[in-house]
């Protein structure tokens, strides 16, 4: 059976790194998961028939209950809820890692151990998985809106961040030179988590996508330090191709955004401030109806439509879906602009828009949007704020000051649906909705697109 052990570990890597290929591309992204599921199969299996487990109690166990909490959060939770359920599932997978780590560094708090490699990579992956997942809780509370959602700073916090880590990392060597000094283990222990809470509480809500996609790569980086640690291949390729993975999308969340990497982790991004335009009394805010907006909708040549997390939180993708088809046939040309952080985590709005059957091939990216967006009759914006604000490409001083937004403004007429006047996730005013070609449809997104709809499959007399 042991002979089955290196062929599942070679298996699985392959099928990891397939699955990502497949992954990158939304016609082969089902296979993709598809083979990461099996990959993760055989991983198990592999792991379950080692000549190193001696005893399957407390691995049934511990299967019983992780499958106990898992199949619930994967049946019940929402499509809207998957941002906060991939942050609590780091903080499980983190807090796993460093409680292994934390075991095996109490088998390794021996003199003879003193300054070896697995004490470094202990350190390594304790360091990252403990700080991954105060860091993800964080993050969790941030996307559930448990917490506050904007940045929170406070005076020299950057100095204290820093004294944080030197001291946690300091600690960390020293345990791995000296490993039987075990009263430190636990201050080391509690510096990683302080840290983690410290390092994501100044990001704001805006930048939560970019923060998934790094703690995504810290979690794959502690595995792969426990792989080293524990001798183990497989994990040490899982562990890679996701921290490299996680990293990668990271570093492409930040380029859409415009923003240095460094600018997300410690900018303190997101936080509310002051209109430059001034108070938002003295400006005027048009709103129209579904039937209106119908009618504008059916005489229109070309329309694009921007969703946002708004349209998400609604779960109105299927109405959106049914909105397409009665533009379609009517002969309208219909696009969907996608903003590559739009929604609270990477590729949201692909996923919603695939659930509802929209063609992938009328989901147009952000660059190529834009330049059609002066000769578009129509924009539609479905609880899209932020990732459409106009300050950031007017207003030097805005918060968003160069984030590369969707130029819904610049179309010949807007609508916009939106329950009401309040800021994005962002915490950020935003001025489109008072230009003169804005008509506002206040509203919950579902009701409003389905109104929509109905009101073109019931006829309507327009013409083009």
């Amino acid at each position: 059976m042991n002979a089955f052990v290196p062929f599942a570990a070679i298996a699985a890597s392959a099928l990891f790194i397939l699955s990502l290929m497949w992954m990158s591309h939304p016609t082969t992204a089902r296979r993709g998961v598809r083979a990461g599921e099996a990959g993760m199969v055989i991983a198990i299996i592999g792991a379950l028939v080692s000549h190193e487990v001696v005893s399957y109690d407390l691995i049934i166990i511990a299967m019983v209950a992780g499958a106990a909490a898992g199949i619930p959060m994967a049946l019940l939770m929402p499509m809207t809820a998957i941002p906060q359920r991939t942050a609590i599932s780091h903080a499980f997978g983190a807090l796993a890692v460093g409680l292994i780590g934390a075991a095996e560094y109490y088998k390794h708090a021996h003199a003879e151990y003193a300054g070896g490699f697995v004490l470094w990579a202990l350190m390594f992956e304790m360091l990252l998985g403990f700080l991954t997942c105060t860091a993800s809780v964080v993050a969790f509370g941030k996307l559930q809106e448990i917490m506050p959602t904007k940045a929170i700073v406070f005076p020299g916090q950057r100095i204290v961040n820093g004294l944080i880590a030197l001291a946690t990392v300091a600690l960390g060597a020293s345990l791995a030179l000296d490993p039987t000094q075990t009263a430190l283990f636990p201050v080391f222990v509690a510096l990683a988590l302080l840290f983690g809470v410290l390092l994501v509480i100044p990001i704001g809500g805006a930048d939560m996508p970019t923060v998934i996609a790094l703690l995504n790569s810290y979690a794959g980086l502690a595995a792969s330090a426990m792989g080293f640690a524990l001798g183990n291949k497989l994990l040490i390729v899982a562990g890679a191709l996701d921290g490299a993975s996680g990293f990668i999308l990271a570093l492409i969340m930040c380029k859409a955004m415009n923003r240095s990497f460094a600018n997300v982790m410690f900018g303190g991004f997101g936080a509310s401030v002051a209109s430059a335009a001034g108070g938002k009394d003295d400006r005027v805010v048009r709103s129209a109806s579904a039937e209106e907006a119908a009618l504008q909708l059916e005489n229109a040549a070309s329309v694009v439509i921007i969703p946002g997390y708004g349209m998400a939180v609604a779960q109105a993708q299927h109405k959106v879906s049914e909105l397409y088809q009665a533009l379609t046939k009517k002969g309208v040309d219909v696009k969907f602009a996608i903003h590559p952080v739009a929604g609270r985590m990477p590729g949201h709005m692909n996923v919603l828009l695939a659930e509802a059957n929209v063609p992938y091939e009328q989901l147009v990216e952000l660059d190529d949007i834009n330049p059609e967006l002066p000769q578009t009759d129509v924009a539609l914006i479905i609880g899209a704020n932020d990732t459409i604000n106009p300050s950031a490409r007017d207003d030097p001083n805005s918060a968003i000051a160069g984030m590369p937004i969707i130029e819904a403004d610049r179309a010949r007429s807007v609508f916009v649906i939106k329950r009401s006047m309040n800021a994005g996730f962002a915490g950020i005013d935003n001025p489109i909705y008072y230009n003169a070609n804005t008509q506002m449809l206040f509203g919950d997104a579902k009701e409003m697109v389905g109104a929509i709809a109905k009101e073109l499959a019931g006829g309507g007399g327009g013409f083009h």
